[in-house]
C-alpha cells in the first residue's frame, strides 16, 4: 500500500466511524462553533503506541482548523502517565471526535502491543511474526498498520495479493498439484503459497517449486521434521494454534515465518484517555490541571 493509498484508507475509516457517531447533539447544544479548546492524550498502561495519524484525521475531519501535535511516535514504547499527543480544535470537534479518536488509537495500540510481545518472544531466532486477514471488517488498514508498528509483518492485505491454496481449494481441485496447475495456467505473476497438513502433502508441494509452504496446525515435532526435509528449499510458515506460550518453541523449530490471527482478532485495547485541559468559551478562558 502506497502512502497515498494509506492516507485514503485512514480518511475512509475515520469518515465511516464519525458517520456512526455524529452529530453530537449534546456538545452542539452547549457550545458555539467558535469556542476553542485544547486536549491531551494520556496513556494509562504500558504498551506500544499506534494510531496517531488516525486520531489526527478524526479531528481534522470535524474541524479543518484543528492542530494535532504528537509527543511520541507510532511504534514507541510508552508507560502509564505518558502524554502522547495534544490537539487544539473547536470544543465541538474535541468532544465529538473524542471517542472515535480513542477507539482507533486504543485498538491500534493494543494490536501493536500484542505484536511486540510475540516479536520479543522469538527474538534471536530467524522466525518473523506475520498477521493474517482476521481483522475487523472495515479496519484492515488500521489493524495491519498497527502490526507493523509492533515490529510484525503483513501477510496478504487481501485475497488479491498472493495465491494461497488452502484445504478447501485442494479438496475441490482434487490435489495440491491440480490446484497449482490451474493457477499457473493463468500465467499470473503473483506468488503462490500452499497449505499442507501432513508429510505426504509436504512432499507433493515440495516438488512443485512454490514460493512458500504453510504448515497448518502441525506440532513442533512435525515442524522440525518439515524444516529438515525442506532444507531451505522454500520458506516455511507455521500457522494454527499459536499462542504467546508456545511461539518460542515453534520459532526454534527453524520455520521462517509464523502467522498469528490473534494479533488482530483478539485485541485488548491499550488504555488511553483524552482530557480537555483548556477551554475558551466566548470571552471566558478556563485552564484545567492535568
Amino acid at each position: 500500500m502506497t502512502t497515498r493509498e494509506f492516507d485514503h484508507a485512514i480518511n475512509l475509516i475515520v469518515r465511516h466511524a464519525l458517520d456512526e457517531d455524529l452529530p453530537d447533539i449534546t456538545s452542539e447544544a452547549m457550545f458555539d462553533p467558535g469556542d476553542r479548546g485544547q486536549a491531551r492524550f494520556l496513556v494509562k498502561a504500558s504498551g506500544i503506541l499506534a494510531g496517531l495519524d488516525f486520531a489526527a484525521a478524526t479531528f481534522a475531519a470535524i474541524d479543518p482548523d484543528s492542530t494535532f501535535d504528537p509527543k511520541r511516535k507510532d511504534g514507541d514504547a510508552v508507560e502509564a502517565g505518558d502524554v502522547v499527543a495534544e490537539v487544539s480544535a473547536s470544543v465541538i470537534a474535541l468532544l465529538g471526535g473524542e471517542r472515535t479518536a480513542l477507539n482507533l488509537m486504543q485498538r491500534a495500540s493494543g494490536i501493536a502491543t500484542a505484536t511486540r510481545r510475540y516479536v520479543d518472544a522469538v527474538r534471536g531466532t530467524k522466525a518473523r511474526i506475520y498477521d493474517t486477514r482476521k481483522t475487523a471488517p472495515g479496519l484492515r488498514a488500521l489493524d495491519k498498520y498497527a502490526v507493523r508498528c509492533g515490529g510484525g509483518e503483513n501477510h496478504r492485505f487481501g485475497l488479491y495479493d498472493m495465491f494461497l491454496i488452502k484445504n478447501n481449494h485442494i479438496d475441490q481441485a482434487g490435489s495440491i498439484t491440480a490446484a497449482v496447475e490451474r493457477i499457473r495456467s493463468t500465467k499470473s505473476a503473483q506468488q503462490i503459497m500452499v497449505e499442507v497438513r501432513n508429510v505426504a502433502e509436504l512432499e507433493e508441494a515440495l516438488v512443485l517449486r512454490l514460493d512458500f509452504i504453510l504448515l497448518d496446525n502441525m506440532t513442533a515435532g512435525q515442524m522440525r521434521e518439515a524444516v529438515a526435509r525442506v532444507a531451505g528449499a522454500v520458506p516455511l510458515e507455521a500457522s494454527g494454534g499459536i499462542t504467546i506460550d508456545n511461539v518460542r518453541e515453534i520459532a526454534e523449530t527453524g520455520v521462517d515465518r509464523i502467522s498469528i490471527g490473534a494479533l488482530t482478532h483478539s485485541v485488548t485495547a491499550l488504555d488511553i484517555s483524552m482530557r480537555i485541559v483548556s477551554l475558551r468559551v466566548g470571552r471566558l478562558s478556563v485552564i484545567r490541571s492535568f
